[in-house]
């Protein structure tokens, strides 16, 4: 099936002040696909999500949506719908009347709105809550009734603001599965803010790592681990090692890197270890004096993971490094 495309934005230029936030932003976002803009805070990835909602005026550009130029538009008038990290319920509001809020303000039929929301309830598996106030609800309900409030108009387009970044690492690895679940089985276009790597490869058909207003790169969740274009790219996702000599820049993934003792490789030793996420992480200085015939200098740093607790290296060890030539991606350096 052909696709087609909902949203596209050209040459969006913004500036706060003196501050260029966004530098010339271009992005084409298909109907039913499930995008993350990746990256640190103060990239301008907000500022450009709020572009897209009305809620922000360009200096240069334009957004168009399903083909129609709507950058003069107002919020009301771009039929998508935005959801926020803080939640943004109406405390004095049951659930119910939360997420039945705007149709109300469109002068629904009662019977209508009543049968939407416990709909989008069930969407949202939260059942049996319509009569609970926020108060009553933990983190992970109050965000399952944010998404539920923008699903019930059944908007061709959700815009997600770090919508997770409220909620304990368990509980937002279950979010991120039911709201990828919820995407795929209603066919709308996720437009999703994150500075949470994890989170974009998870969830991800597309991520577009963004830095300093720009798009360093935009791929699959594949293509940008195993294919980054840049070093900023390589370090930002999944921690790479960047390594730069007189004729070019290169990354290597960190389990490609092999440890040991006695055999092949570059004499270093061991300065950091932890173990975190199921693997263990240990980091090593190469010699201080630099090597013949490699593009590494000594005192330069190179970290190696592996999988499950069980080591016999520790901090101080004097080990070799060595990793396969077919795992070296040479990058562009944007450091």
């Amino acid at each position: 099936m052909e696709k087609q495309a909902l949203l596209r934005l050209e040459g969006i230029e913004k500036s706060f002040g003196a501050v260029e936030v966004l530098k010339g932003i271009d992005l084409t976002v298909d109907k039913g696909e499930f995008i993350t803009i990746l990256g640190a805070s103060g990239c301008g990835k907000t500022t450009l999500l709020r572009v897209i909602a009305g809620l922000e005026e360009t200096d240069r550009g334009k957004v168009f949506l399903d083909g129609r130029d709507v950058s003069g538009d107002e919020p009301h008038k771009r039929n998508v719908r935005m959801v926020f990290q803080n939640y943004a319920l109406f405390p004095h509001m049951d659930v119910e009347h939360n997420i039945g809020y705007s149709l109300r303000l469109l002068h629904t039929d009662k019977n209508e709105i009543k049968k939407a929301v416990m709909e989008v309830l069930g969407l949202v598996r939260l059942q049996g809550y319509e009569k609970r106030m926020p108060s009553e609800l933990s983190g992970g309900q109050k965000q399952r009734v944010a998404v539920a409030r923008a699903l019930v108009n059944r908007p061709p387009m959700l815009l997600l603001d770090e919508p997770l970044g409220a909620l304990d690492l368990q509980l937002r690895r279950q979010m991120q599965i039911e709201l990828k679940r919820l995407q795929e089985q209603l066919g709308i276009t996720f437009i999703y803010i994150t500075h949470d790597q994890e989170e974009a490869l998870t969830m991800s058909d597309r991520i577009a790592v963004m830095r300093n207003g720009i798009f360093e790169q935009i791929g699959s969740a594949k293509e940008i681990y195993s294919h980054p274009s840049t070093s900023y790219v390589a370090r930002f996702v999944g921690n790479a090692n960047v390594i730069k000599n007189g004729d070019g820049c290169f990354a290597i993934r960190s389990e490609h890197v092999e440890f040991n003792q006695g055999g092949e490789g570059l004499p270093a030793r061991i300065i950091a270890y932890s173990f975190t996420g199921g693997q263990t992480r240990l980091t090593a200085v190469l010699q201080n004096s630099p090597l013949q015939g490699s593009p590494l200098q000594g005192g330069e740093e190179i970290t190696s993971c592996r999988q499950g607790i069980d080591t016999v290296m520790h901090n101080g060890m004097e080990v070799n490094v060595f990793w396969a030539n077919e795992n070296v991606i040479p990058v562009k350096d944007t450091d």
